[in-house]
């Protein structure tokens, strides 16, 4: 194989010389062959046939040269090189022919057609024996991976045939569910069952196995995974088929296995009535327009056709960036487009939006999320949370918005946190002007973790795992809700269309999934091994504890009277509150607390108003104790 090395690594223009003089002595052979073949004597002697005999290469070479028999990469020839190799052989041949009959050259005549028989077969063994060399031999001898592609349907066979261009891979089999299709063999490949992929894993060291089947429903998927799991092979896994163009699969489109897959949650459809019914042809602003959620939304609403979407945002770069990908979306030439730089406290600012926009309606996502953060900034995270909230729901009411939706979090159910609480003081603070403004519709719409947002979990474990290791869990038995960005906007929307104002609408978020076992279970689709007690495996999980403010189950309702809607994803829940006026009296003497920095009469007054508040934490703000450097208050929520 030293040798074969060798050449492989020759520069081109070696390995064309090559070539051209193995089909130099080749051809001479075959003529030589064809007149033994006819003549049935090996030892017959062929000096009288010499002119015809050397013809033969002379003529043939620059015809190859022609028809580009010695450009192409012989790794990558396939079907179409046969019909080149065809032709060339035959032209060659018809000109030998024309030549031996014009110049009455010696040689059987009927040893010519044995001679082009002989020389499609030399030419294409020769090629085919290359390219198995180069593809198969070679490169199975100098660290090939094999792999095993789950799905002989036509994505798997696409994929097979975008592998079999790799140098670097070797498709050794199919893993199929349909029994009609094993033992067949599709593209040289053999298809297997279930029950062999341990026997193709120790006979032919498998490493990685690609799902191939993108129609498959999300439930199914996670079966197939869950099966994975125990063998010691890396999973990787095409999109689904909203994700691949025209239906052609390239190895590109294969991706690591996202958690998405692991949860097995099937998309439900959306309803369009209820997407329509607070966009289409209406001005809608989305507050927090440049977050996870909020820019979600604005993709969304845009593909609704409102009349207008205005972006509100504090932050400039997240503004520029949301509108920036927003001006790129085909649907804006039926919507106007409006970026605001702006706080949710401003309530002046708020005011003069939503009347000279005449808003119709708001979807409040401004919100600072991160439970530990929050813990750090009590001040700014209940001021933002709560009382931007309050600011931005009183000035749509008071100023014409018809409907007021406010993306909520599981956390605000009895929380442990402050962020959690803050949460929940803003759904108070909207169940209470429920009732002072009739005419606006106040909703809350409650839900989970979502996938891909800052802080996911996923992205962090590869991260982890890509660098040997330790992968971090809070705790060994800390669970938490999952949904797709995508799904909680389109839901969202949805939910913000149902109700008559004052209701608080939880978002089905399938099973609580246990993080260890998505961590382990990531490890192991990844390949590898946890680290076991006595110190066996490739990674090990570390546990660093809960952190401030941090809870090891979520729940998405505080009561138990819960009713279903006309969505097989959203619940309604009745949810108890303080009226208005008692509500603002506790703002004005939480504010007041806040800007003296006294946490633990925040905290006092914070399990008074919140059922079921719970920190036992401690207080871990920066600047907790610290007096307030005298100034006004920053905000005045009652006048």
């Amino acid at each position: 194989m030293k040798i074969v090395r060798q050449l492989v690594d020759l520069p081109r223009w070696a390995k064309r010389t090559v070539s051209v003089s193995l089909d130099v002595v080749g051809l001479l052979f075959v003529a030589v062959l064809a007149i033994w073949l006819r003549l049935g004597d090996a030892v017959f002697p062929v000096t009288a046939y010499y002119a015809a005999i050397l013809l033969l290469p002379f003529l043939a070479i620059p015809v190859f040269i022609n028809q580009g028999l010695y450009r192409a990469v012989i790794r990558y020839i396939g079907s179409r090189f046969a019909v080149t190799v065809f032709v060339a052989v035959s032209v060659v041949f018809a000109v030998w022919a024309a030549a031996i009959f014009m110049l009455d050259l010696k040689y059987p005549r009927s040893s010519i057609v044995i001679s082009w028989l002989l020389a499609l077969l030399f030419i294409a063994v020769t090629r085919m024996s290359m390219r198995w060399l180069l593809t198969q031999g070679v490169k199975s001898s100098f660290g090939r991976k094999r792999v095993v592609i789950f799905g002989a349907g036509s994505s798997g066979q696409q994929l097979l045939n975008a592998i079999v261009r790799i140098p670097g891979l070797k498709v050794v089999g199919f893993i199929d569910d349909d029994k009609a299709l094993k033992k067949h063999v599709i593209g040289s490949v053999k298809v297997y069952g279930r029950s062999d992929l341990q026997r193709l894993i120790n006979d032919y060291d498998v490493s990685e196995v690609f799902l191939a089947i993108p129609s498959l429903r999300a439930s199914r998927r996670k079966a197939i995974l869950e099966w994975l799991e125990p063998y010691p092979v890396k999973v990787s896994t095409l999109p689904g088929m909203d994700e691949i163009v025209a239906g052609k699969v390239s190895f590109s489109d294969i991706r690591e296995v996202e958690i998405e897959d692991l949860l097995g949650r099937d998309c439900v459809q959306p309803v369009q009535t209820l997407l329509d019914r607070c966009i289409k042809d209406q001005v809608v602003m989305v507050t927090g327009a440049g977050g996870s959620i909020g820019s979600e939304l604005c993709r969304q609403i845009l593909k609704q056709q409102p009349k207008e979407l205005i972006l509100f945002e504090v932050s400039e770069f997240a503004l520029y960036n949301i509108e920036h990908e927003l001006r790129c979306y085909p649907e804006l030439s039926k919507s106007r487009l409006t970026p605001i730089l702006g706080s949710v406290l401003d309530e002046r600012k708020l005011a003069r939006v939503f009347v000279k926009r005449s808003v119709n309606t708001v979807y409040h996502a401004a919100a600072y999320k991160h439970v530990p953060i929050v813990e750090h900034n009590i001040q700014e995270g209940i001021f933002n949370n709560a009382f931007g909230t309050h600011v931005c729901a009183k000035a749509a009411a008071e100023n014409g918005v018809r409907n007021f939706v406010l993306i909520s979090t599981d956390k605000a159910v009895r929380p442990t946190n402050f962020m959690g609480a803050s949460k929940r003081l803003a759904e108070m603070a909207l169940q209470a002007l429920q009732v002072e403004y009739s005419k606006t519709r106040f909703l809350m719409v409650r839900f989970g973790n979502v996938l891909g947002s800052s802080g996911s979990v996923i992205p962090l474990f590869r991260k982890q795992i890509a660098e040997g290791g330790p992968v971090t869990v809070t705790h060994k038995d800390i669970t938490r809700y999952f949904m797709t960005i995508p799904e909680a906007a389109s839901l969202v929307i949805q939910a913000g269309s149902m109700g008559v104002g004052g209701d608080v609408f939880l978002l089905d978020m399938g099973e609580p999934v246990k993080i260890d076992q998505l961590a382990r279970r990531v490890i192991k689709l990844s390949g590898l091994d946890v680290v076991d007690e006595q110190g066996n495996g490739d990674i090990e999980i570390q546990y660093s504890g809960l952190r401030p403010g941090e809870k090891l189950y979520e729940e998405l309702l505080i009561g138990e009277n819960v009713d279903g809607t006309d969505h097989p994803r959203i619940m309604k829940a009745h949810e108890d509150f303080i009226p208005y006026a008692q509500l603002t009296e506790a703002y004005i003497e939480l504010e007041a607390k806040l800007e003296s920095y006294d946490y633990d009469a925040v905290l006092v007054l914070l399990k008074q108003l919140v059922h079921g508040f719970n920190h036992t934490s401690g207080i871990v703000d920066y600047l907790y104790g610290q007096e307030k450097a005298g100034s006004e208050s920053l905000i005045k929520l009652v006048k």
